[in-house]
């Protein structure tokens, strides 16, 4: 399927690995000229070295880092798709998660975003089409009681597309999010395996993760999920097929949320 990306430029944010590198490797696939952006120099050229693409560096979280990550990422053209994957976390409790971490958190996951957004889409109305896709993920609805404050930015980031999709109504650009589920990125995959044994899981990865798709995070396929599923679903929005739909959020999960919405 002809996705129409030939000649469409992309920024993912956050692409020097995991999901992020992905979804920049299969647009760059499909013909899309992409931006690679990461605060680690090393990764980022690598994966944009990988990819034939643009790298370009620097933290979002500050409003003069987004604004020269915007700045550089249009050196070579107008951004037509902004692919907001920016983010971490850090495995805290409601106990451990004090204020300031909120708003830090807030500040990377969530403000970074709508920095990017208010930079770039203001050339897509002039050209009267883009993308922007939000990553956020099935935590948003269905939160557990662990990293309250990295779930609450995810929730964010779910609203803001709905809002953001009627604000861009009629000027030809749509803004949708993907919501990964458990995702075996090399960093949940360390994971997994650090915390198996306070769980009782043995065995080697693959036996770890298929008793963790069971137990832990239970989905209806029975594993994990891989970046490159959630790289197709962003690829697909991203696309001319994909004209009519905005404001919708697609779940990549395998099935763990439990909801007819």
């Amino acid at each position: 399927m002809d996705m129409g990306l030939v000649g469409r430029r992309a920024l993912v944010t956050g692409s020097s690995a995991g999901i992020g590198a992905a979804i920049a490797e299969m647009l760059a696939e499909e013909g899309a000229a992409v931006v690679v952006h990461g605060r680690d120099r090393d990764r980022t050229e690598a994966v944009a070295h990988r990819i034939e693409a643009v790298p370009v560096v620097g933290d979002l979280s500050t409003d003069a880092g987004a604004a020269y990550v915007a700045d550089a990422a249009s050196a070579g053209g107008p951004i037509d798709i902004l692919v907001n994957n920016a983010g971490g976390y850090e495995e805290l409790s409601w106990s451990d998660a004090v204020p300031e971490q909120w708003a830090q958190v807030y500040q990377a996951n969530v403000v970074s975003g709508v920095r990017m957004i208010r930079h770039l889409t203001p050339a897509m109305r002039q050209r009267g089409w883009g993308r922007v896709i939000q990553i956020g993920g099935g935590l948003a609805v269905q939160p557990m009681a662990i990293q309250p404050h990295y779930q609450a930015t995810l929730a964010a980031r779910h609203n803001l597309t709905v809002s953001l999709a009627r604000e861009l109504a009629g000027t030809g650009i749509t803004a949708n999010t993907v919501a990964p589920g458990a995702i075996l990125t090399d960093q949940v995959a360390e994971l997994l395996m650090r915390i198996a044994p306070e769980h009782g899981w043995t065995g080697n990865l693959s036996d770890v993760e298929r008793v963790a798709a069971e137990s832990w995070i239970p989905n209806d396929v029975g594993r994990f999920g891989r970046p490159d599923e959630i790289a197709a679903a962003v690829v697909f929005l991203a696309g001319k097929h994909a004209d009519y739909i905005s404001g919708a959020t697609i779940r990549v999960d395998g099935g763990t949320i439990r909801s007819v919405a």
